[in-house]
């Protein structure tokens, strides 16, 4: 600020130089001075105007610091509720000896071996796209169609027609 008071300092002096008349150079002197207070009014109603868009700015910052806490606190306590833990216990029943067994399975886990026959189990999490079920699972009860199904509802078609 005192290089601006010295500029103008050095201003107000080159003009006492030149004009002579005293009442000629309170005139600019006046002037000047109502220029200069004009530009300060600006620089301070420009000053008064970011000064409150920045306190807007850190009103809202800590409005929404409030709702990401809110946020987070319900997201964690989804978290909690959803995933309590990693480990799942499942009923897993064998498709090579028909044994019904629990098992400590997450969710990384592609295997499990049986305990009764000690073959190994692999465990379908629903990575790859929709498959068509064989029916060959013990849980599905024969959701689709294979060849012994096709023949045994060819079979009782061709008993109805027989009876008639």
């Amino acid at each position: 600020m005192s290089q601006l008071q010295d500029n103008f300092n050095a201003i107000i002096a080159k003009i006492e130089e030149r004009i002579t008349d005293a009442d000629e150079l309170n005139f600019i002197k006046e002037r000047i001075a109502e220029i200069s207070m004009l530009y300060i009014d600006e620089l301070n109603k420009i000053m008064d105007l970011s000064e409150r868009r920045v306190n807007k700015v850190f009103e809202n910052q800590k409005i929404l610091e409030k709702k990401l806490e809110v946020l987070e606190n319900s997201m964690s306590n989804m978290k909690e509720e959803l995933f309590v833990e990693d480990d799942y216990d499942f009923e897993i029943i064998c498709p090579y000896c028909n044994h019904e067994f629990v098992s400590d399975i997450d969710s990384k886990k592609k295997e499990v071996k049986c305990p009764e026959c000690g073959n190994t189990i692999e465990l379908d999490w629903n990575e790859e796209a929709e498959h068509e079920c064989a029916g060959h699972c013990g849980s599905c009860g024969g959701c689709g169609h294979d060849e012994e199904t096709e023949n045994d509802q060819e079979e009782q078609q061709e008993n109805n027609e027989d009876d008639m």
